[in-house]
């Protein structure tokens, strides 16, 4: 699968460097493309991966990840162009400057936000309420932390969780794009735990089942 992902911060990084890895085409977007910074990661990335501006990376995806900063993901919606039909995963975060809290809630989200930018775009809430270094590596002692996906397209949240799936993260479906009001917040609560109350980031959510 041919994947376009804005953002080559350490989340975008991560995650292309995971994809191309297990044989997707990566294409990373970014405002300077010909940096040092996006150079040296795609050669850390691998064959599997390139770089080019934001529109070409959106062109180039059969899948389209928003890995942005939330205040600057309008602007990069806009710079991506024409999203309609396309599968977009939306990883980001209304987060408060100062990690207090969330800028956008409880009433809508940021990824209805991202759904009205992005017009005709089939957008899934996932990736989200984690860190990279869960991206990185979601197992723990033999079990996968859980990944919620959310969405209004049944098709695009199937793609989005197979890929999400192949991160090794245990997918559950939380329904509609809607519930990105309640993931959310549970990104904030994992912020919460391991920045303001010391757990550090090598922690994550699972979904327990019983029988």
């Amino acid at each position: 699968m041919r994947i376009g992902i804005i953002g080559t911060g350490t989340v975008g990084a991560t995650l292309g460097k995971r994809w191309a890895a297990t044989g997707h085409e990566v294409m990373f977007g970014a405002r300077e493309p010909g940096s040092a910074k996006v150079t040296s990661l795609v050669a850390a990335a691998g064959v599997k991966t390139r770089a080019g501006s934001v529109a070409e990376a959106a062109r180039f995806g059969e899948v389209v990840v928003l890995a942005t900063p939330f205040d600057a993901t309008e602007a990069a919606i806009r710079q991506a162009g024409d999203l309609a039909g396309r599968v977009v995963i939306d990883c980001t975060n209304p987060l408060k400057p100062d990690l207090s809290g969330l800028s956008v809630g409880h009433a809508t989200s940021g990824a209805e936000a991202v759904a009205r930018w992005a017009k005709g775009a089939r957008v899934v809430k996932t990736l989200n309420s984690t860190g990279a270094g869960n991206m990185a590596n979601p197992v723990y002692g033999g079990e996968r932390a859980t990944m919620f996906v959310c969405g209004d397209d049944a098709a695009a949240k199937t793609t989005a969780g197979e890929l999400v799936s192949a991160l090794g993260f245990d997918v559950v479906d939380a329904g509609p794009l809607a519930q990105a009001r309640t993931l959310e917040p549970l990104a904030m609560l994992w912020i919460s735990l391991a920045v303001h109350r010391g757990l550090g980031p090598n922690i994550a959510f699972r979904l327990m089942r019983r029988g």
